[in-house]
């Protein structure tokens, strides 16, 4: 048995998926990262910041929204690294669209990675550290979206809603496991997920995304170390008595 944690990171190559791998690899942990086939390069250069801070780090491509592939994933990082304690559940994908505009493929396409992918990591990780039979922290992406429904959209908030659901569901389920589950929901963290050509004449970054949600150019942004820094806090072991929580983590834009 591994004595060094070993985490995954899912839609590692960017934005908060990359810092949390950053973050938690600054934390001693050793760190599989993932994100689809196209970002492959993405993934090997951050694989070469892992391990220049000390930390066994490996890049597996593939798709959350495929089960063989959230499948190989765990079972490449259970066997490259020596075990799973903490699995990060962040890949998603947004979109910004009038839902008298969105179409089945649309929804479709934000339920298989946001909803299904999130499931289906939940599921294998959980499988694999009931295995190993000492715990774990997983932990997803939700939204401010997920706890509020947006302007502009509904299907991803729907999307982001099925997270929280899915959170407390398997923290009640895997709390005998010493596993505890939790999400994490963001207000606007500037990464490319929300940048857009226009914010220039928009506002300044992220502007275009606020006007198309309806929400005021002057709440709080922040960059994605912030949700790094939640992640590395959830994930230690000493936060044993966590679970089932969505926190909003958005510079007091929403309370619950």
């Amino acid at each position: 048995m591994s004595l060094t944690r070993i985490a995954i990171v899912t839609g590692a190559a960017q934005g908060i998926g990359e810092a949390v791998a950053l973050r938690l690899a600054d934390d001693g942990l050793d760190i599989a990262i993932n994100d689809i086939f196209s970002k492959e390069e993405q993934l090997v250069a951050l694989v070469e910041q892992i391990t220049a801070k000390g930390r066994r780090a490996v890049a597996i491509t593939g798709d959350v929204s495929l089960e063989s592939d959230v499948e190989a994933i765990v079972d490449r990082t259970v066997k490259e690294l020596g075990g799973l304690d903490v699995m990060v559940a962040n890949a998603g994908i947004a979109l910004f669209k009038p839902m008298l505009e969105t179409t089945v493929d649309d929804l479709d396409r934000l339920v298989a990675v946001n909803m299904r992918g999130v499931m289906l990591c939940y599921k294998y990780a959980a499988l694999q550290m009931i295995k190993q039979g000492r715990g774990g922290r997983i932990i997803g992406a939700c939204s401010g979206a997920g706890k509020k429904g947006v302007a502009n959209m509904a299907a991803y908030s729907a999307s982001k809603f099925a997270v929280r659901g899915f959170t407390q569901s398997c923290a009640l389920e895997w709390r005998k496991h010493n596993i505890t589950v939790n999400s994490y929901a963001p207000g606007s963290i500037i990464t490319p997920l929300i940048l857009h050509p226009d914010d220039a004449i928009n506002g300044g970054p992220a502007s275009t995304a606020k006007k198309l949600a309806g929400l005021p150019l002057d709440i709080p942004d922040a960059e994605p170390v912030i949700i790094a820094d939640f992640v590395s806090y959830i994930a230690r072991p000493e936060t044993h008595h966590i679970t089932g929580q969505s926190i909003n983590i958005d510079g007091g834009l929403s309370f619950d």
